[in-house]
């Protein structure tokens, strides 16, 4: 049977597996990419990594995330992973929506979501000895600066900044900033020399403003409502930090640990207007200590549909949430694939069998 899995590896991170073979505890950082539903079919790997083979190497980790990679890091930062990571499963694709479903509607329906992930035990990923949670959102600026809850003015905003990214990555830091909510043991330091255009705040997360960070960082801007004015943070309207750091292109070369990447594409693009611009897809040094793990495309031709799950389909199944609903459960399942793939690998790492960047 083909691979479920496809694995790139930078350069330095094919030279220590090499030469040390794939070790849990050379993992210094997990990022997790936003992407909506796509995010289920990581929940093997996450079910995996954070309950077993991370756990069999205890060291402090960074985990850095943006819309649901964020609710992804919150679940394996809680006491019991396994337990919160196959609840955010359950929630995420539980979730219903009438066919002329209004913003407020989404927003309310993610709040108690993100509610019953965290299910009153917040303070477990905030004082999470070895795993440390980032957040990332996109504060605006400029013309996306107010969100007064005019559909026409957001929409003027981001067709403005996405003219903006189209002539250069650059020029979408006029209309956003990053925000970075982190775990108050880990300062981010290996993220506060610039690294791109984008100016950046730091916020330590706490109890007041966990839930609205994760909030925020899901807010996709016209289908959620902005999270506005978050406690401890700049004042303003704050939006899913996929506009920004859509698959987390970031300097990890910064850190002389390896990267443990489970992702739903096995590529890297930086911003999510960046989609449709493969020119923008990333291949530089940042990726050097980078281990992707992604859905084959033989395996993604065995799921419902023969694609991921994605946001398209609420539209496309419409008012028949239980046909969704089963076929998203079925590609939860499936993804426990990738994992006993990932894992067979892991043991005796055949370098042959891998990518590059």
């Amino acid at each position: 049977m083909k691979s479920s899995i496809r694995i790139r590896l930078g350069q330095r991170a094919r030279a220590r597996i090499g030469a040390e073979g794939m070790q849990a505890a050379d993992i210094a950082i997990i990022p997790a990419a936003a992407g909506g539903p796509k995010g289920l079919i990581l929940n093997g790997l996450d079910i995996w990594a954070f309950g077993s083979w991370l756990k069999s190497a205890p060291r402090q980790r960074r985990m850095i995330g943006a819309s649901i990679g964020a609710w992804r890091m919150a679940a394996a930062a809680l006491d019991d992973p396994v337990a919160a990571h196959r609840r955010l499963a359950q929630l995420y694709a539980a979730q219903q929506y009438p066919e002329k479903v209004q913003a407020a509607q989404v927003s309310a329906t993610c709040r108690t979501l993100l509610d019953e992930l965290l299910d009153g035990r917040g303070a477990e990923v905030l004082n999470n000895p070895l795993y440390q949670l980032s957040v990332i959102t996109a504060r605006g600026v400029g013309a996306l600066e107010r969100s007064d809850g005019q559909r026409w003015r957001e929409m003027a905003g981001f067709l403005r900044a996405a003219a903006g990214n189209l002539l250069a990555r650059s020029q979408l830091a006029k209309a956003m900033e990053r925000v970075i909510f982190h775990q108050q043991q880990d300062q981010g330091e290996w993220l506060r020399q610039d690294f791109d255009a984008f100016h950046a705040h730091f916020v330590a997360l706490t109890q007041a403003n966990l839930r609205d960070a994760l909030l925020a960082s899901g807010s996709i801007p016209l289908v959620l409502q902005a999270v506005n004015d978050i406690a401890g943070a700049p004042q303003g309207p704050y939006w899913d930090g996929g506009l920004i750091d859509y698959h987390l292109h970031l300097p990890y070369q910064r850190d002389a640990g390896l990267v443990l990447y489970p992702h739903f594409s096995d590529y890297i693009v930086p911003g999510w207007l960046d989609k449709s611009l493969p020119w923008r897809r990333a291949r530089d040094a940042a990726l050097d200590n980078v281990i992707l793990i992604s859905p084959s495309p033989e395996f993604v031709a065995t799921l419902p549909n023969r694609k991921l799950p994605d946001r398209a389909d609420f539209t496309v199944y419409g008012q028949n949430h239980a046909a969704r609903t089963r076929d998203w459960h079925r590609a939860i399942a499936e993804s426990e694939r990738m994992a006993e793939d990932f894992a067979r690998w892991c043991e005796r790492p055949d370098l042959n069998q891998t990518l590059s960047f």
